[in-house]
């Protein structure tokens, strides 16, 4: 009877409530059942798509499958984030005096220390929840050296265990020198799994330690029902925002936090005002994200601007799936007003943009040089007589 219990509860760890990431389950589930299984991993692609929870259930799933009477107890483990099953490492705060010498969380306050342990705890209620802790900017040495007890740590009631490094590119050099020993020669049955979106800031002899795993965007079905299901979002506001998320669970929650109706009409007025070269009314809409020194909300920003442009394309060329689409008059005054952009040189400035946000450039000298770059690639200003 406790043989049927156990496999009736191991049968809920599928692939199944992964959302999208077709190949990347195919390509693991090979692993999976293969007698050779990588130390190390590099899961790259956009925030918000499922890279930690792939990781997490990829390593459920190995020691399923390696144990299938393996306590039920260390698979639930697994998906808590418990020591020593699985060592979750992420972007600290600096402690108050801290040195390289001090544990990762040794210095930090009180109310820092609640903070992270909420913050777990959602992570664990949700795989999609993106954990988020203030001030914390980069993967301290500290938490990287840290890993060498937990791979001091002998366990043989599980066969593997995983080193999950969330944002990885937010390693200093110092600290991804540190993680290079611990790469090299990996104890049995430990696993490195590196989540980025940003692959090539990690070191090449990083990379190279990695098997590398590309995932994609995911489809705006998927943003919807992952919306609907671990963020009780009404049905209509999950489309609305799964429509403009770009595939990612992160870009979706920002235009429902921030009212998406203002974020898109605040995109099209930039570009009309940036294209017009009108540099102080442009400059402007930008008050409510500077005032708060919002990086990640410009970054949405300019998203929307890529997906506004590809639709302009779209427009110009008679294709259908607008985004805009309830903006479609909008687009067509937009297209008369300024029929001579280089669409694609302004996509490929504004993806620069992004990259530079996430370099952590200061966002008021972003929103300057995005202006101003944007009203250089008219081609040709004009001045209709019908106004947007």
């Amino acid at each position: 009877m406790a043989l049927y219990k156990a496999l009736f509860y191991f049968m809920q760890y599928t692939w199944d409530d992964i959302f999208g990431q077709e190949k990347v389950k195919t390509i693991l589930n090979k692993i999976i059942h293969s007698d050779r299984v990588p130390n190390s991993f590099l899961f790259a692609g956009i925030g918000g798509i499922g890279k930690e929870f792939t990781a997490i259930r990829f390593t459920q799933l190995l020691n399923i499958k390696a144990d299938p009477n393996i306590s039920p107890k260390l698979i639930k483990a697994i998906e808590h984030l418990n020591e020593p099953y699985l060592k979750y490492i992420m972007p600290l705060p600096r402690g108050k005096n801290e040195l390289e010498q001090h544990g990762p969380l040794e210095k930090l306050s009180e109310e820092e220390i609640t903070k992270i342990k909420e913050e777990f705890e959602k992570k664990s209620n949700n795989p999609y929840h993106q954990i988020s802790i203030p001030k914390a900017n980069n993967i301290k040495i500290n938490s990287i050296r840290d890993i060498k007890k937990f791979l001091s740590i002998a366990f043989e009631d599980i066969n593997f265990r995983t080193v999950l490094i969330s944002n990885a590119h937010l390693m200093s050099e110092a600290a991804q020198n540190a993680l290079l020993k611990s790469l090299e020669e990996p104890p049995r049955g430990i696993i490195f799994i590196l989540c980025t979106p940003y692959p090539s800031l990690l070191r090449e002899t990083i990379r190279s330690r990695c098997w590398q795993i590309n995932f994609s965007p995911l489809s705006d079905a998927d943003v919807k029902q992952i919306l609907i299901k671990y963020y009780d979002t009404a049905e209509k506001d999950a489309e609305s925002a799964a429509r403009f998320s770009g595939g990612s669970i992160t870009a979706a929650l920002y235009l429902l936090e921030n009212d998406p109706d203002f974020l898109l009409e605040k995109t099209i007025v930039i570009l009309r005002n940036s294209f017009g070269r009108k540099i102080n009314t442009a400059y402007s809409e930008f008050e409510f994200i500077l005032k708060e020194n919002n990086s990640q909300l410009l970054k949405l920003l300019i998203q929307l601007m890529l997906i506004w442009m590809n639709d302009v394309q779209k427009q110009r060329l008679g294709k259908e799936n607008i985004q805009f689409n309830d903006y479609l008059e909008t687009m067509q005054k937009f297209n008369s007003k300024f029929p001579d952009l280089q669409l694609k040189e302004i996509v490929k400035e504004l993806e620069t943009f992004i990259n530079l946000i996430d370099s952590n450039v200061n966002i008021n000298l972003v929103v300057i040089n995005l202006i101003f770059e944007l009203g250089n690639l008219t081609n040709t200003f004009h001045t209709p007589s019908v106004k947007l």
